[in-house]
């Protein structure tokens, strides 16, 4: 949870029936144990893995827990937000691969100055459109797509029916006023192939590999 006045703005702007997985915070701490594209055991467990990195997350450092965003899908983990210090950053992607289950990290953490209020402000208001614009969608199914809205870069995952089901939703956050880039780690259901990071421009840096010895990543952290 973003622990920050903007996340009761976003609340306040969100509208109603708007389904958990679109709402989730900055830690990510939402969860459906049930969709229609994942079983619930899977989601389960992604909502295991979930809260043990963010408990990682909030011991090593509460900054690292308020300002980072986690999404979990089928053991895959989405870390998006802001931090100052490139070693927070490091740590963050480390500790999370300390997790058992977890089969890949995208690292999407940008370094920076965090944000001041009107751009979480402005974000919110983003996101509130993407929802909005969803909900209506028929073709959408928003039960299984997370989405953030970092400094007018918005990030999606979940689990898809078919690539044209991508498109709407890639097209439609595309569209709403602000929004610099998307970037995607979307699964389109029974493909075969590995999901692709899809953006507007490069994504930031590629999903980093598993560590060779998974053991050394055990280890406390300094």
């Amino acid at each position: 949870m973003r622990l920050l006045p903007a996340l009761a703005l976003v609340s306040i702007f969100a509208l109603p029936g708007c389904v958990a997985p679109l709402v989730m915070g900055a830690a990510g701490t939402g969860a459906v144990v049930a969709s229609q594209e994942r079983g619930a055991g899977t989601a389960v467990d992604d909502q295991v893995i979930r809260t043990k990195i963010n408990k990682l997350w909030l011991d090593y450092d509460s900054e690292m827990y308020s300002h980072l965003w986690l999404s979990v899908q089928e053991g895959r983990v989405l870390v998006a937000g802001k931090l100052e210090n490139p070693e927070k950053r490091l740590a963050a992607v480390r500790l999370a691969w300390q997790v058992d289950g977890v089969k890949e990290v995208a690292n999407e953490i940008q370094l920076g100055e965090r944000p001041g209020f009107g751009t979480y402000l402005k974000d919110s208001w983003i996101l509130t459109q993407i929802r909005s614009s969803l909900t209506f969608e028929p073709e959408v199914s928003s039960m299984n797509i997370s989405l953030e809205c970092v400094d007018g870069i918005v990030y999606v995952m979940g689990v898809v029916r078919d690539q044209q089901e991508l498109k709407d939703i890639i097209s439609i956050a595309r569209g709403i006023d602000g929004v610099k880039r998307v970037v995607s780690f979307v699964r389109v259901k029974d493909s075969s192939a590995k999901p692709a990071a899809t953006t507007q421009q490069a994504p930031i840096e590629q999903p980093i590999a598993p560590p060779t010895n998974r053991g050394v990543e055990r280890t406390p952290l300094p």
